[in-house]
């Protein structure tokens, strides 16, 4: 780790050598403060911190910074460790509020204590039409196995359910749900989406993929009422974990204008780089003025695209290029074919928007690729586009060298190793591990690495990333020295994928990501250093205060 002791960062070349009193800057000092910065994205340290007008001024020794800065407040930081707000670059912002009002399932280890929280949840809340939340996750549990309807039916048999697997690519129902939506024997599996089936070839409850709308498209809209409650409660929840950036995979026009309605009044606490849901209905409307850069001070950004090419591993709807290692047979699920995905490719990028694939298995990455490639042939240089595919997670090794050829990001998220690391080789043979949640190799050939979580895939917690990155182990430090780790980063380079490269991913690092003069004053303050504790605490990291655009918003208590 290289870490540089500056005397005066920026060197305060927007002032003359006679300031006045700046009675609206502050400088905050007495902190071990961090950044990633320079033309070298270096690490430097430096024990204070002006800011005036939301934006940073300089970084630098408390005295050099007084001399220039007369007049400007000063605020103590205590001794606490102060780094760049963190950017999560793959996130659903909505998801993460709803969790906070739906029954909340995730990372329970057996079915019984699941249909345990579920009956509970449906016993407290007796005047909702539909019982709806996520987070089961079968693998953690000692069956192993999806659960079914019947399941389902012993705790809530008088009303509809409606829960998403962990992954959000999976929903498990009870027969109420089904018998609303009119599922028989005779419901067909469509393109991109599997229903799980018994022995007999009746539905089980468990809907794949794009089978999942067959239930999804019985339950009531959530109410306006509802909306803001979810995202007044993600907005706190990201601020409590030191978030002050997110990607959010996915909007829709009601969302879009939420979120504009919340920046007009003030009440946006974080900034959130959204993504068009695909190039449907969705897109045309939104799109129809161009990607929008900045709204409201670089509170809200609009352009990007969002594509879902396959599932997830963990439900087996990943496409991969061989059959599972543990389902002979079955190769996943594919959502579209390569015309119908170049076609979307093209739509997306001609008006200028920066296009994001999901991409989990190798066969997926492969066709994500070739779209890729395909809008390159057509439309030339996609560079400054800064197209990404998200998750990256499984790529066939002749491929990782493609996102360089074709300036691909990759947005990948760390704890998605940590937590498959109990059935991904299960799943794929040790074989294909070779591209498997491979960051260090794509850092090594000069590929920008996007870090984020996928909450509520993962939890919201940034740090539990960060640990990830580093250790590639659970919070009980398992495996010993990490799970395959010659994929391990460093701290620096975890940080930097956390701030800088997720800002360069959202073409905002012109300003955000890291505390340099000009750019806004988003930062955290931490209750230890992470570069100096042993590796195994980082995960239980806790923030202590989040700073947007030099304004408090989150204190914790």
């Amino acid at each position: 780790m290289i870490k540089l002791k500056l005397t005066l960062f920026a060197v305060l070349l927007l002032f003359t050598a006679a300031c006045t009193s700046q009675e609206d800057g502050f400088i905050m000092h007495n902190i071990n403060g961090y950044t990633i910065a320079g033309d070298n994205l270096e690490l430097i340290t430096f024990d204070a911190i002006a800011v005036q007008d939301g934006k940073v001024l300089a970084t630098g020794p408390l005295t050099d910074l007084q001399q220039q800065l007369d007049g400007f407040n000063l605020i103590d930081g205590e001794g606490r460790t102060l780094i760049p707000g963190l950017i999560d670059a793959h996130t659903h912002v909505m998801g993460l509020g709803y969790q906070q009002l739906d029954v909340d399932v995730q990372g329970v280890d057996s079915l019984e204590e699941t249909l345990e929280i579920i009956g509970q949840y449906a016993e407290d809340n007796p005047d909702l039409e539909w019982i709806q939340g996520r987070g089961w996750n079968q693998v953690l549990w000692e069956e192993n196995e999806f659960p079914t309807a019947e399941d389902l039916d012993r705790v809530v048999p008088d009303r509809p359910v409606y829960l998403s697997r962990v992954d959000g690519h999976a929903a498990w129902t009870n027969s109420r749900a089904m018998e609303i939506a009119g599922i028989s024997r005779d419901t067909p599996d469509v393109q991109g989406g599997v229903v799980i089936r018994d022995e007999f070839g009746d539905a089980t409850g468990i809907f794949v993929d794009a089978t999942m709308n067959y239930i999804k498209e019985h339950i009531p809209s959530r109410t306006e009422e509802e909306n803001n409650q979810a995202f007044e409660l993600a907005l706190q929840v990201m601020a409590e974990n030191g978030l002050t950036s997110v990607h959010d995979a996915r909007v829709n026009v009601d969302t879009w204008e939420m979120y504009k309605d919340f920046a007009d009044e003030g009440k946006l606490i974080t900034r959130i780089y959204a993504m068009i849901g695909g190039t449907g209905d969705i897109y045309d409307e939104l799109a129809q003025n161009g990607p929008i850069e900045s709204y409201a001070d670089d509170m809200l950004a609009l352009r990007s695209v969002k594509i879902s090419s396959d599932g997830a591993l963990g439900s087996r709807g990943a496409a991969m290029l061989d059959h599972y290692h543990d389902d002979p047979g079955n190769t996943g699920l594919l959502f579209y074919d390569q015309e119908e995905l170049n076609e979307m490719v093209i739509k997306g990028a001609s008006d200028g928007f920066q296009i994001n694939i999901h991409a989990i298995g190798d066969a997926a990455n492969r066709q994500v690729l070739n779209a890729f490639q395909h809008a390159k042939e057509e439309l030339g240089d996609q560079s400054h586009l800064r197209h990404r595919v998200e998750h990256a997670q499984i790529v066939h090794p002749d491929d990782i060298p493609r996102f360089v050829e074709l300036d691909i990001i990759a947005s990948m998220q760390p704890t998605h190793a940590t937590s498959d690391m109990n059935m991904a080789e299960d799943r794929i043979g040790s074989e294909r591990m070779e591209g498997a949640y491979a960051w260090q190799t794509f850092l090594d050939q000069g590929t920008v690495i996007a870090g984020g979580s996928d909450f509520p895939v993962e939890d919201v917690n940034p740090f539990y990333g960060l640990y990830s990155s580093i250790t590639r182990q659970d919070h009980g430090g398992m495996p010993p020295g990490g799970w395959y780790s010659e994929h391990r980063l460093s701290r620096e380079e975890t940080l930097r994928i956390f701030t800088r490269d997720a800002a360069y991913a959202g073409h905002q690092e012109d300003v955000l990501g890291t505390l340099e003069n000009g750019k806004w004053a988003d930062f955290i303050l931490i209750d230890r250093d992470i570069f100096e504790v042993d590796a195994s605490e980082i995960w239980q990291t806790e923030v202590l205060e989040t700073w947007i655009a030099g304004e408090k918003v989150y204190q914790k208590q």
